[in-house]
């Protein structure tokens, strides 16, 4: 007798279900290790940001090649100095991508939703971030 075809469907193999998150992992430590292998503080390797040097003001990324190259060598204190919001970052997506293989080992799918409240709250540390970078009292969040 064949299956009823109103059942639940049939679970993904776990090679299948890791194969994203995995593939993630795999495309950023790629740029981790590019990075870190690159020195972002020596010219000539990468662009110059674009609103730096046609404003001369930090965008939040500025600095953001320099504390992922410190953050790979292992100085956490450069890599704040050089761009404390993309160390925030870096543990962020540590907890999503952990969560994500915890999830797709468990066979549940990842379903990231994030409300509008928390976007408007994002832009705004953005904002704030690259306001106060950018003002004399806040030159040790500068790059």
């Amino acid at each position: 007798m064949p299956p009823a075809p109103y059942g639940p469907p049939e679970p993904r193999p776990l090679a299948r279900r890791l194969l994203a998150p995995l593939g993630t992992l795999a495309g950023v430590a790629a740029a981790f290790a590019y990075v870190g292998t690159v020195d972002p503080n020596e010219p000539g390797h990468y662009p110059v940001c674009p609103l730096l040097r046609f404003t001369g003001v930090y965008c939040p990324g500025c600095g953001g090649l320099r504390s992922a190259h410190a953050f790979v060598h292992g100085d956490l204190g450069a890599a704040l100095g050089a761009n404390a919001l993309a160390v925030v970052g870096y543990g962020v997506f540590v907890v999503v991508v952990t969560v994500w293989l915890i999830r797709a080992v468990k066979g549940v799918p990842m379903r990231l939703s994030v409300s509008p409240v928390l976007w408007w709250g994002i832009g705004a540390v953005l904002a704030v971030f690259t306001l106060v970078r950018n003002l004399p009292f806040g030159s040790a969040l500068a790059p």
